[in-house]
Parts: structure tokens; sequence; C-alpha cells
């Protein structure tokens, strides 16, 4: 009877632990017999077998947390019933700009928008949810996943910033219709311009004695007026196709302050005009860019006439010109004005291509420029409010 209850204690503690994932327990059969120890060998493949399949999960795990930790897409999972936040990755963190959160919830303070769409999403459906974020705007593409683990509700929510995928699409676009534009246009003005040229030409060689001399004086003025405009046309066609052709960048590398004061010292005559301060802020001082000089000196005399112009008329206006280098070391270069500002609607606007506020303006300037920073594989963002513009250039 001992002996039967000894080996029942024994069958049970080793069956109990496999139950409580304890595999350090044996079925021990010294002594027993033949038959026991046959039934320890089966026991022992089987707790054999046990801790290799809990390795492989291991292992499995310790790979899927790597692989969601270092993937570039921003991932958030969080629990459909109480949303408490299972998951957010690195990416989620430097995207949105926040630490790890415990309930989605605590995401309205980065954008109420993200959130809402988050938890109203079924699975499988994408949306777009735009919102500012310093100084620039995110444009984020967000796709949910619902799934369930063990009868519990789970939402996997994957979010990518694609502003710069869009902006290049319609930059292209842009790009695309204004060559379209300039080659019908000159096509057409061309042979006007030349025919108006040739007309007049001719209608100066007669004598003026004949009686018709007012309608041939008519005709040279009329002659004179459509060369005249016919050029204006072309040099306003030769403006835009600028905006097509920008050469590929020449790198080199560049001290960022003497390029700052470079800028300042092209621009010394318009900025005493308006008896207006330029300050330059450099940090470190021996701060360096790797990029076109020449480009990225275009960009920023075009952005210090227009913090000049915002601050026109202005006592004592300010205007600076900064550079640093962020947390991963890209060098960021900033022109802040302390003008009234820039309305959001036409915030909005400003980069579209032929859009201007000004009686006497290309609308050609601000997208140039985007353009140049896009070909540095840059961005260039503008951040406004009532008394502080500040457009940022981040290489």
């Amino acid at each position: 009877m001992r002996y039967t209850e000894k080996t029942t204690r024994d069958l049970t503690r080793f069956l109990e632990g496999i139950r409580h994932d304890d595999l350090s327990q044996g079925f021990i059969s010294k002594g027993r017999g033949p038959l026991f120890d046959e039934l320890s060998a089966a026991f022992s493949d089987v707790t054999d077998a046990f801790r290799e399949i809990r390795a492989e999960k291991q292992e499995q795990v310790r790979y899927l947390e790597n692989v969601v930790r270092h993937v570039g897409i921003a991932l958030i999972a969080f629990r459909a019933g109480d949303g408490s936040v299972e998951l957010m990755n690195q990416a989620a963190r430097r995207l949105l700009n926040t630490h790890r959160v415990r309930h989605v919830d605590a995401l309205a303070e980065v954008s109420t928008p993200l959130v809402e769409a988050m938890a109203s999403l079924d699975s499988g459906e994408q949306t777009l949810v735009r919102f500012p974020r310093k100084d620039r705007v995110l444009e984020l593409s967000v796709y949910v996943t619902k799934f369930r683990l063990r009868d519990r509700a789970f939402t996997l929510a994957s979010i990518q910033d694609i502003r710069r995928e869009l902006e290049e699409k319609e930059m292209d676009a842009w790009q695309q219709l204004t060559r379209v534009l300039t080659h019908e246009i000159m096509n057409s003005v061309a042979p006007i311009t030349s025919l108006a040229g040739t007309t007049r030409r001719l209608l100066g060689e007669g004598d003026g004695a004949a009686p018709s001399d007012d309608a041939l004086s008519d005709a040279r003025e009329a002659a004179a007026t459509i060369e005249q405009r016919g050029e204006g046309l072309v040099q306003f066609v030769e403006t835009y196709r600028s905006f097509t052709k920008l050469p590929q960048p020449d790198y080199e590398m560049i001290d960022v302050r003497d390029l700052l004061e470079r800028v300042r010292r092209l621009l010394q005559a318009q900025i005493e005009a308006q008896d207006a301060r330029c300050e330059i802020r450099a940090q470190p001082p021996d701060l360096t860019l790797t990029a076109d000089p020449e480009l990225v000196e275009q960009v920023l005399i075009n952005l210090l006439l227009n913090a000049l112009e915002a601050v026109e008329d202005r006592g004592d206006a300010a205007v600076v010109l900064s550079a640093e280098a962020d947390a991963g070391g890209v060098p960021v270069l900033r022109v802040r004005d302390d003008g009234p500002g820039i309305p959001p609607d036409v915030q909005e606007k400003i980069f579209v291509p032929f859009f201007t506020t000004r009686e006497d303006g290309s609308g050609i300037g601000l997208p140039l420029s985007r353009q140049i920073m896009r070909l540095h594989g840059g961005t260039l963002g503008v951040r406004s409010e009532p008394g502080e513009t500040v457009f940022t250039l981040r290489f």
C-alpha cells in the first residue's frame, strides 16, 4: 500500500509540475523495476519536448519584440474594451513625440482626431489624420486591424507620416502642369512675337506720304504693342520655367555660420532701408552642412526677403537667422520674424505654385524653395501665429 501511495504521489508531483510549467520535477524510478524505468524515460522525453517548445516560443517572442521595437512604422496596440495600451513601439513614440502611455485616451493630448480614428475604424479600414506639430504639419495614414487573443479583443493601429510622399506627388503634378503650359504658351507666343516684329519693321519702311498715314501709324502702334506684350509673356513663362529646371545639387561641406553671414550681407541694404535688425544665432559655432551652397543660399535669400516684407513699416522689427543640430545630429536652419503672422487659411496655400498674396508676387519663391529642399532630401515647413512666423529647413 505504501509503495502504491508513494508512486501515486511521485506521479502527481510530476504532473502538477508540468501543469504549473515547472519542468524541474522528474519521475524517479530507481528500484521500482523495468516498467517504471521505461515510464521514467518516457516522462523525461515529455519534459525535454516541453522545454524545447518553451525555448522556441521564448525565442519567437524575443524575435517579434525586437522586430516591433525597431520597425520603422509606428505601431500601437490596445485593448478594445478598456483602452489600455499593450504595445507602443519606438517609432510611435518618436513620431508622436511622446512617452509610452498606459491608456489610448492619453494620446488625445497629441491629437484627438488620431484617437478617434483608431477607436472608430473597422478592421482593415484606413484614413488620413492631419494635425500640426511644432514647425510642421503631420499627414498620418492610420490603418487598423482588430483581433482576439484568449477571448480578449485588441486593436492594432499602424501609423505612417506620408506628408513627404503627398508633397512629392503634388510637386510632381505642378511641375508636369507647368511644363505643359510652358510648352503650349511658348509655341503660341513665339510666332506671334516674330510676326508682330516683322509687321512693325515692314510698316516702318513706308515714306509716310500716302493718304493712309494715320492707318499705318495705328497699325505700327498695334504691332509694337503686340510685340511688347508677347515679349512680356515670354519673360513671364521663362520665370516659371525655372521651377521645372532646377539643377541637381552640387554637394560640398558648408560652414553654416558663414552661410548665414553671407546671406545677411547680400541683403544688408534692404535690412538697413527698413531699419530692421537681423540677428544670427548658430550653435555650435562650427556647425557644418553638406549641401549645394548656391541653392541653399537661394532658399535663405527668398525666406529672408519674405521676412523683411512681413516686418515692413514696423518699428524695432527683428528677423533672426538661426541654425542648430537636432537630437539626431541633423542640421536645422530657421528664419524667424516678429511680423503679424500668416493666417491659417493662407498657410495651407503658400507652397502651392503661383499662389501669392502680393500684387507684384510671382507665387514661385516658396514652391521653388521647397523643391530645392526636396532635392536635398530635406523639408521646408512653416509655423506661424500673430507676432511670430518661423520657416524651418531640415536637411
